[in-house]
Order: structure tokens, then C-alpha cells, then sequence
């Protein structure tokens, strides 16, 4: 006798479980649109398939951390649901909108790169808008939008993800509101940037750097009275590096602390030289706010003074006017902790920023250094209409010479 089994089960419910699960890992919970995941295998689709018909816009919100900060997270999701709103009205059927993490978030094109241009110009049109929620309350953000191509990225989707960062921080760097399209000469800036901020890490102990003096001159008898220390930087790979490369690589990496540090040690070193062979000049070292808010720097200073045997009145710290700006007590607090020490203090391009004649009475200041425009002649030179100030004051002005004039090389002014 033959027979027939048959099992029937109902998997409707797996089946749903399933396409749910997989719908969670492709789109992101708070938005609806898609997560990283999609987004990179919609890349890679759509590069392989349509290269030149192939664009990415990468959208990130300016300010929103303030309004996470003063308003709270709930708020801020509230935001960002809003954000994505705004991006789906502007996506076509093929376009892919994908939320990345924070408020960053993309919008993969199948368009030409006018197209992706107007497409990235209403983008920023439409954020600007501002943004009125539930409690009646207004919020403005705007955002910030990197374009990069297909056949900029080379067919590759990595390359064409990060010519796409490269272009949304071009835009930030630029003001923020507004998009920027993939720059391959910004590219290289950033390479050489990144190249240098890693290079530099290690100048210190690889002995690549060294300073050279600018002499300052005594307006009465042209006899030399002191000296500016300026950094230098030879690489061996990367030749000579100007400090309006390196300076700043070091500012944005943290390594202004370290610098300093190393440069006070070294003019104290060629105070105490200059000691034994008669010469009684001063060095100033330019110093930086990040330093003086440094409790440690000052420890530093008075390390090497006393290692070297020099006298502290030998060294003048210099600052430039614009770092009185912020958190001016405490700066005037540092440095009069320095000044008491008997280190002396130097204000830099006084005239070109936030300081007056008034202000000077609560600055600890014992050497100003007028800036070149504020006494320069209407035809760019510095006329004798109007006086130069005399060297015999309270604060005296030893140099009213522009910072690009050339430096000597010598190790003694």
C-alpha cells in the first residue's frame, strides 16, 4: 500500500521576519533611508555599470552639534527626520539618499556632473530654509555638500567616497552653506598636509629642525640689540619646508606645545654662547595662545633658562596681538606670571588687531612691534609724515619692519 505525507507549514511569519531583518540592515531606523552598507553596494553597482553616468554627494549639517548641545538629542533626531525629508523630495527614482552616521548624508546619482551640481545648489537652497518644529520653536542650519564623479574616482568606490570628502571639506573650509565640487590641486594640499603633520612628529628627534636669528637693530646707534628666532625645517626626503607650510600643520595637529618647548630650549642655549663670547643681545621666541594657557610651559621656560645660566631678561617671549582677543585675563595672568619671572613680553602686529592704546596699561607688555600698515604711506612705504615711536618709551617699538623680511643665517646676530 502506498501513501502520501504531506507537511504543511505556514512560514509567512519567518518569511516577514526575514524582509524585515534584512530591510533593518540596509536603511537606517531614524530616517528610513538607506545605511553605509547600501550605499557602498549601491557604489559599487552603480560605478561598475554606469561610470561616467556616476555621481555621490556627500551632505553634512552645519552646526548641528549646537543644537544637540542646547536643545537636547531628542530635538536633534527630530532635526535630522526633517533633514531627510527634505533630501527625499529631491531624489529621483534612481537616486539612492542614505543617512551615514550623525548628520552626515549622501545622495548617490545616476547623472552627469552639471546634473549633480544643480542637483547639490537646490540641496543647499532647500536646508537653508529654516526648520519649525512641534513647540513652534525656529531653528536655522544650513549644510555643507561635496560632489565627486565616476570618472573622477577612477571606477573605484573608495576613491570616488573620499574625492567626495575631500570636496565637502573644500566647502567647509570655504564658509560652509554651500557645495564644492573634487579638486584634484585641494587634493594634493591635503596630501602634502597630512604627509607633513606625520613628518613632523618626528623632526624633533631626528634632528631636522634648527633656528636662525633675525637681527633687531637699535634705532638711536644701528648696533644690534637682539635677535628674533625663527624655525627652519630640512627634510631629508621633502627638502626645505616653509614655516607657512609646517606652522600650521602643527597648530591643527597639536604640536605648537612641543615646538615651543624646543625652541626655548635651543635659545637658551644660544643665549648662554652668546654669554661667553661678551655678547649681551636677547632672543625673543614666538610664542602661541595654546602654550600660555599651558600651566607646564612656564615650567619649561624657567627649566631652561636656569639649565642654559642665562638671565630670564635675556629672553623675550612674543606674541602676536590677535591671541588678546580671547580669554584675555587669562592670558594677561600668564604672562604676568612670565614678566615676573623675569622674562620679558613682546606684543606683535600691534595696530592690526583687537588692541588699543588704552588696553596697554593692563597688558604686561614690555616691547611693541607696530605693524607695517599702521604707520606705511598710502603707495606701500613708511614715510617720516608720520614719526616713528621713540625707543626711549615705557613700551618701546624696536621694530616696525614687516615678518616676511629675510632672516640672517648665522648662529650670531
Amino acid at each position: 500500500m502506498r501513501g502520501l505525507v504531506a507537511r504543511i507549514e505556514d512560514v509567512g511569519a519567518r518569511r516577514s521576519l526575514e524582509t524585515e531583518l534584512a530591510r533593518m540592515a540596509y536603511s537606517d531606523p531614524l530616517t528610513g533611508l538607506a545605511n553605509r552598507r547600501a550605499l557602498l553596494q549601491s557604489l559599487e553597482d552603480g560605478v561598475a555599470a554606469e561610470e561616467h553616468q556616476t555621481a555621490l554627494l556627500l551632505l553634512d549639517l552645519d552646526g548641528f552639534k549646537n543644537v544637540n548641545d542646547t536643545r537636547g538629542h531628542d530635538f536633534g533626531d527630530e532635526l535630522l527626520v526633517e533633514v531627510s525629508r527634505r533630501i527625499k523630495e529631491l531624489l529621483r527614482p534612481t537616486d539612492v539618499g542614505a543617512r551615514l552616521g550623525g548628520d552626515e548624508f549622501a545622495i548617490l546619482l545616476r547623472a552627469s556632473r552639471s546634473e549633480a551640481v544643480a542637483t547639490a545648489k537646490a540641496l543647499v537652497d532647500r536646508l537653508a530654509e529654516p526648520y519649525e518644529f512641534h513647540d513652534e520653536s525656529t531653528v536655522f542650519v544650513t549644510g555643507s555638500v561635496g560632489i565627486a564623479t565616476a570618472a573622477e574616482g577612477l571606477g573605484d568606490p573608495e576613491l570616488l567616497l573620499r574625492n567626495a570628502d575631500l570636496a565637502l571639506r573644500a566647502a567647509k573650509q570655504a564658509g560652509k552653506n554651500r557645495y564644492a565640487t573634487y579638486d584634484a590641486e585641494f587634493d594634493r594640499v591635503v596630501r602634502r598636509k597630512n604627509e607633513l603633520t606625520q613628518e613632523l612628529r618626528g623632526a624633533i628627534d631626528r634632528d631636522e629642525l634648527h633656528l636662525v636669528y633675525q637681527p633687531v637693530f637699535s634705532v638711536s646707534d644701528r648696533t644690534i640689540v637682539g635677535a628674533e628666532a625663527l624655525m627652519r625645517w630640512h627634510h631629508p626626503r621633502l627638502g626645505q619646508v616653509s614655516p607657512g607650510e609646517f606652522i600650521p600643520a602643527a597648530t591643527e595637529s597639536g604640536l605648537t606645545q612641543d615646538l615651543a618647548v624646543w625652541t626655548v630650549n635651543r635659545a637658551a642655549e644660544q643665549l648662554a654662547q652668546w654669554h661667553s663670547a661678551g655678547i649681551k643681545a636677547w632672543i625673543s621666541v614666538n610664542v602661541s595662545v595654546k602654550e600660555l594657557h599651558t600651566a607646564l610651559f612656564a615650567t619649561e621656560v624657567n627649566t631652561a633658562l636656569i639649565a642654559a645660566g642665562v638671565p630670564a631678561k635675556r629672553l623675550v617671549l612674543e606674541v602676536t596681538e590677535h591671541d588678546f582677543s580671547h580669554q584675555m585675563n587669562t592670558l594677561i595672568a600668564q604672562l604676568g606670571a612670565l614678566r615676573g619671572a623675569g622674562v620679558r613680553i613682546a606684543l606683535d602686529d600691534f595696530g592690526s588687531g583687537y588692541s588699543s592704546l588704552g588696553q596697554l596699561d593692563r597688558l604686561p607688555v614690555d616691547i611693541l612691534k607696530i605693524d607695517r600698515d599702521l604707520i606705511a604711506k598710502d603707495d606701500g612705504g613708511v614715510g617720516p609724515s608720520r614719526p616713528s615711536p621713540s625707543p626711549s618709551a615705557a613700551s618701546s617699538a624696536w621694530r616696525s619692519s614687516p615678518k616676511a623680511s629675510r632672516p640672517t643665517s648665522s648662529s650670531t646676530p
